[in-house]
């Protein structure tokens, strides 16, 4: 089982979630049952994405996966337990590719996809959480080829993912540019790398991981603000509000934990995010990231031991 982090002075908190879950039990079902009630009677939690996405998702020389989307999982994992009151095992299913992760949330194989750009489209058949973080897309290619400028992508070969954000974003701002699909961004990398695509448009943080995970050296990112930003989220099955309640409040708890200077949360998120790792943000400018994302929902503060009464 992936390491628990439970914290009791959540307590509170945890049991009011608990109670508002299992309240809603007997309410319409996603499929044949609601999530928490079925995460209470299996003990699992099925985390789904694409096991190829550095540093989001990836696994490690054990097969196990790891990234930033399991450290959030996992802070639900350990809330789900705390919450259903019994151990909760965090399992991870491997999708092709983002269509096939969403499918697994609608038909109720799964519950959790962290890592994911919001998007309207999706929302009409998933839940989405509060962002978990920002991103937003930009043109790898080797350095010196691009400025950025959407102008200078007229006839040339430009892989995206197939039917994704970046897809249309191409489409769009320069319609005389060679829209090469590939089913994943790897592939569209590796397309890249053998000269077989002139650059490729997609996700920055992904695209960073790509490239320290496949050791590319000669490539940049432009330009230097993204061509459109979003929120990276965490998706679940529709119309599942207390379950996705609890979603948000294990994700604020981490961001929160993050800006207090909790040692085992930040040694966590700057393992994937912060100095030295591909993304090599500041310390300071994660802190910002996430009190700017709080800023929407309640401060959760630490509440101190009661004191003995004399």
């Amino acid at each position: 089982m992936l390491a628990s982090v439970c914290r009791p002075r959540w307590n509170r908190l945890a049991t009011l979630f608990a109670l508002l879950g299992l309240g809603l039990s007997a309410a319409p079902a996603v499929r044949a049952e609601g999530v928490l009630p079925r995460v209470a009677r299996s003990g699992q939690l099925q985390l789904v994405g694409q096991p190829n996405q550095p540093p989001i998702l990836s696994l490690d020389g054990q097969g196990q996966p790891h990234g930033y989307a399991v450290v959030v999982a996992e802070r639900v994992r350990a809330l789900l337990a705390q919450s259903l009151g019994r151990a909760v095992r965090l399992n991870f299913q491997p999708s092709g590719d983002g269509e096939q992760a969403y499918q697994s949330l609608e038909n109720g194989s799964a519950e959790l996809a962290c890592g994911v750009p919001f998007s309207w489209a999706r929302a009409t058949t998933v839940d989405f959480s509060v962002p978990i973080g920002v991103s937003g897309l930009r043109l790898l290619a080797p350095a010196g080829r691009f400025s950025g400028d959407p102008q200078g992508l007229a006839g040339r070969r430009i892989g995206v993912v197939r039917d994704s954000l970046a897809d249309n974003e191409l489409r769009g701002m320069q319609p005389a540019a060679t829209v090469v699909p590939f089913g994943g961004l790897g592939e569209a990398v590796a397309a890249l790398s053998s000269g077989a695509v002139d650059g490729v448009i997609g996700d920055t943080v992904l695209l960073k991981g790509l490239v320290q995970q496949r050791g590319l050296s000669g490539y940049a990112l432009t330009p230097e603000t993204p061509y459109e930003r979003y929120g990276l989220v965490c998706a679940m099955p529709d119309n599942t509000s207390a379950f996705r309640n609890l979603v948000n409040l294990a994700i604020t708890r981490l961001q929160q934990d993050y800006i207090d200077g909790d040692p085992r949360t930040v040694a966590l998120v700057d393992r994937w995010l912060g100095p030295g790792s591909a993304i090599n943000l500041p310390q300071n400018q994660i802190r910002t990231i996430f009190d700017n994302l709080l800023m929407g929902v309640e401060a959760l503060r630490p509440v101190p031991p009661s004191s003995p009464q004399p």
